[in-house]
């Protein structure tokens, strides 16, 4: 595996004719973006890592500063994952240009989590777009999990790159518990709370696809969420998963849910 830290070498020295995949993240890896780094070993050439925890993305300062950071490990399992290439940038090399840490939304998108947490996803599509823009591989891997931000980024890419978006299923462990870098933070007792929340959600779930007017019980699927030990709705939702839009049928809808456990903000789709 070859290390960079500045896209320019990286440029010169990797072939981006050939059917490069990449798989951009903000590191503390964990079996979720090994199915990412394995869907682009097996599709693709070459593949490309970049560990890159993104200021522009986080609302709060605080958020940033603690997000899980574990560069050797990481490293060491990209080693062993046999990645060809991983890119480690700063922040200046990214954002020459302080104008181009942010890229607006519409007003239709700013549903869910862009409403509890402004700006984010206009600091996702900023580095995306400046990673693109300076690398064109030719295939891009995110996980469903951060479904809003799949959905998104790839309306985004669509009109203005060639690279292809390839989606890339949600990893659970065995309590049905969502894989997340912020799950580092959960104990075993946190963790038991998410698995029953999961459980409870995907019950629901199946109810509203035997009956489709019981997606209007949400409020009450939320106040028996809130019941458990410090769990904290934030936004309960059922959408159509193409567009994101509220009219659903059941057979095209999903629930998106975003609570703290403690004060962990987990996010997570079904």
């Amino acid at each position: 595996m070859i290390i960079f830290k500045s896209i320019n070498k990286l440029n010169k020295e990797v072939n981006f004719k050939a059917k490069v995949g990449f798989v951009p993240t903000m590191g503390s890896l964990h079996k979720g973006h090994i199915s990412l780094i394995k869907s682009s070993r097996k599709k693709c050439q070459k593949t490309l890592v970049s560990i890159f925890v993104n200021p522009s993305q986080f609302n709060n300062k605080n958020d940033y500063k603690n997000y899980p950071r574990n560069l050797k490990k990481d490293i060491n399992l990209l080693r062993k994952l046999k990645v060809d290439y991983l890119l480690i940038p700063k922040s200046e090399d990214i954002y020459k240009n302080k104008n181009k840490m942010k890229i607006k939304i519409s007003k239709t998108d700013k549903i869910m989590c862009a409403i509890y947490r402004p700006g984010h996803f206009e600091g996702v599509l900023a580095v995306i777009n400046q990673f693109l823009i300076r690398l064109k591989p030719k295939y891009i891997f995110f996980g469903k999990k951060d479904y809003q931000q799949l959905y998104l980024v790839r309306k985004y890419i669509g009109k203005k790159f060639k690279t292809k978006v390839v989606p890339c299923s949600t990893i659970r462990d065995k309590n049905m518990v969502a894989l997340s870098s912020r799950n580092s933070f959960l104990n075993s007792e946190d963790i038991k709370k998410s698995s029953i929340l999961a459980k409870k959600i995907i019950k629901f779930k199946k109810k509203i696809i035997k009956n489709i007017m019981l997606r209007k019980n949400t409020k009450n699927i939320i106040f028996q969420l809130n019941k458990l030990k410090n769990i904290k709705i934030e936004y309960l939702e059922v959408r159509n998963e193409k567009n994101l839009s509220k009219k659903i049928t059941n057979k095209n809808f999903k629930i998106f849910v975003a609570y703290y456990n403690k004060n962990v903000r987990i996010i997570d789709n079904f």
